[in-house]
């Protein structure tokens, strides 16, 4: 379909007669130029767009409001498109993907931030099993927020929060703790370690090591929350991080930040480096909390 002819039906159907469209156009065009326009369009697609109900007034015929549905928020977009190309403001869908954790406890405070200043802007969000930079390499992701080792030269990263770990046990149960918790006390109970984040399962495995030891692993999940629920049912103790002083919180769940040598390590957003900035990425992170 020629987009001159359905710019003219377009200005048709929205002021219901050829004069007044005329007249609406953004330049200058006249009545008959108009109706040569519709006239065009429909012989192109062999349908009749238009019904004449009065002496200068037309309505859309049931094909021809269908057209109008599927092509007028289109045209409706142009002027915005353009001032937002002018002006350097792109809107669209940022594609996001985090780790399961950082979802639930440090995305919400931040795309709350991101939809309040910046309404034109779609979040597409996925969870990470671990941080897959070939998700930004391929262009399947435009932002991604975990924790990395190192940082390869063909990405661009900037902290945006630091997750300390703590140790996670029973209240209950025959491997129930009370009090100040101790990992030497703990070296007979059974570890419930990360399955897939295999970075994570990394840290935890360093940071048993630093404090000389090395329980037996008994079971193994893919999330801190499926951990939490494991430690509450009383299968044995972990690792886990937080983002907050108050630490994770489960009911039955006894939690203690690790210390001496305390293991901490920053999260990241991570986005592939360019020549051109992605200015979604860039409006992103402008409203990281804290920012």
């Amino acid at each position: 379909m020629n987009l001159q002819r359905l710019e003219g039906f377009y200005w048709v159907a929205r002021q219901q007669g050829y004069a007044r469209a005329a007249r609406a156009f953004p330049y200058p065009i006249t009545q008959p130029g108009v109706h040569q326009q519709v006239r065009r369009l429909e012989a192109e697609l062999g349908v009749k767009l238009f019904e004449r109900v009065g002496k200068d007034r037309v309505v859309l015929t049931p094909r021809g409001q269908l057209l109008y549905e599927g092509f007028a928020p289109f045209y409706e977009r142009l002027a915005q498109l353009e001032a937002q190309v002018k002006g350097g403001v792109v809107g669209g869908t940022l594609k996001l993907s985090a780790a399961g954790h950082l979802l639930r406890h440090l995305m919400p405070p931040w795309l709350r931030q991101l939809q309040a200043r910046r309404p034109d802007i779609t979040v597409a969000l996925s969870e990470l099993a671990h941080a897959d930079l070939g998700l930004l390499r391929r262009g399947e992701a435009d932002l991604l927020v975990d924790w990395l080792p190192e940082v390869p030269p063909d990405v661009e990263v900037r902290e945006v929060a630091r997750a300390e770990a703590w140790v996670v046990a029973p209240s209950h149960g025959p491997y129930a703790q009370k009090g100040r918790l101790s990992l030497a006390a703990l070296a007979d109970v059974p570890f419930i370690a990360y399955h897939a984040d295999r970075q994570l399962k990394a840290l935890q495995r360093e940071a048993l090591a630093a404090h000389g030891v090395s329980p037996r692993e008994a079971f193994a999940a893919d999330s801190s929350d499926t951990i939490l629920g494991f430690v509450a049912a009383g299968l044995g103790f972990s690792l886990v991080p937080s983002l907050t002083d108050a630490g994770p919180r489960a009911s039955g769940v006894v939690a203690q930040k690790l210390e001496r040598p305390a293991a901490r390590f920053p999260i990241y957003a991570i986005w592939r480096r360019g020549p051109l900035s992605n200015p979604l990425v860039a409006a992103a992170l402008d409203c990281v909390p804290g920012a």
